[in-house]
């Protein structure tokens, strides 16, 4: 599985682009704020109809535009497939597969499985429950359609309980239908703790020995799901929501306020880890979404590292590019230096300035 183009018009500070990608190591270096990470999250929003920043679609349309377009050219198993996407100010963006325009966006998620990097994916230990569900959702998504369908329902029914809870406020003689929604939540729901919980059982193994290696023996990272309920309890504990639901007009139980625990010898260190810590604990996680997609998929994931070589220190540099080997990777950096001193693979180097891309060199 590979990307072999990108062509992009008004996306971001793009008015027109056109690239092609080298099967292994391609690299887009230059100044900050030129447009290097632009691409890599069209590259992104056109495998998951999402940004990786969570950006609207209408704040990734060029000043000025009223629509973007992005197409992406990749090979899955020896064909061919193009992807389309149209992002619209006032309307919702249109998507098309090999020129046939789909219904839903999830008939788009898990053709290609791609893994992001980023600085900022040190949010996911530091910053709050969201980032983690966003990160544990992503990845279930790209492996498990059900489980693409069950997150939509559930998210649907979650968002009509609560307008339901607001109107309640206002029409007492709404309450009687409020038990319709808790049964769909809690149908949905429970499917949702089960498949969290297998997964973050199999990502904990992984990530376990992920780490241990990369921190040379030194320390041992679990990770521990925090279910808000239990499949078990998650039925009395809706029930007994139901006033507090009812006065905050929001919906206080289930999946939707998971969490992850992330513990190295009994310190949480989303609270008292130290920074380098997080980091290490964020690029295990990385590296292990690679592990379980080549597991679960039997196929190499493409990888998009943006800026993440110059956040790590030389060992874990050299234990990230020793394990993409075999993957096609997108690179944005500031500078070739540290790829030229280490006599690192090139196999396709583009310079962007301002929004401008300039081939310069291949196979090196």
């Amino acid at each position: 599985m590979r990307f072999k183009s990108i062509e992009l018009s008004d996306f971001r500070n793009y008015k027109d682009l056109s690239l092609n990608f080298h099967p292994k190591t391609n690299i887009l270096y230059g100044d900050n704020a030129q447009g290097k990470t632009n691409i890599l999250e069209a590259l992104y929003l056109c495998c998951t109809t999402r940004s990786h920043k969570a950006s609207k679609d209408k704040e990734m349309i060029r000043i000025g535009k009223e629509e973007a377009h992005l197409r992406i050219g990749i090979e899955k198993e020896g064909i061919e497939h193009t992807i389309d996407m149209h992002l619209k100010k006032n309307r919702s963006k249109g998507i098309a597969i090999d020129g046939v325009p789909i219904k839903k966006s999830s008939e788009l998620i898990g053709l290609v499985q791609v893994v992001f990097f980023s600085p900022e994916d040190l949010g996911i230990i530091k910053d709050g429950p969201g980032e983690r569900r966003r990160f544990i959702d992503m990845e279930l998504c790209q492996l498990d359609k059900v489980y693409l369908y069950d997150l939509a329902r559930y998210n649907r029914i979650v968002g009509q309980r609560n307008n339901l809870l607001k109107q309640i406020g206002f029409k007492k003689d709404l309450l009687d239908t409020l038990s319709i929604w808790d049964l769909q939540l809690e149908d949905y729901g429970k499917k949702i703790i089960k498949r969290r919980k297998e997964f973050v059982f199999q990502l904990n193994k992984i990530v376990y020995e992920i780490h241990k290696r990369i921190s040379g023996e030194k320390e041992e990272l679990f990770l521990e799901y925090e279910p808000n309920v239990t499949e078990d309890d998650f039925e009395k504990k809706l029930r007994g929501a139901m006033e507090r639901d009812i006065s905050q007009r929001t919906s206080t139980v289930g999946p939707h306020r998971d969490d992850i625990k992330f513990l190295i010898q009994d310190t949480d260190i989303r609270k008292f880890g130290s920074q380098g810590q997080q980091r290490t604990c964020a690029l295990s996680l990385k590296l292990a979404e690679i592990e379980i997609l080549r597991k679960e998929k039997k196929t190499e994931p493409i990888l998009l590292l943006d800026d993440v070589l110059s956040e790590l220190d030389r060992s874990r540099q050299n234990y990230l590019l020793d394990h993409i080997e075999n993957i096609q990777t997108i690179i944005t950096c500031t500078g070739l230096e540290e790829f030229i001193n280490r006599r690192l693979a090139m196999n396709r180097v583009y310079k962007v300035i301002n929004g401008t891309v300039f081939r310069e060199q291949e196979e090196i």
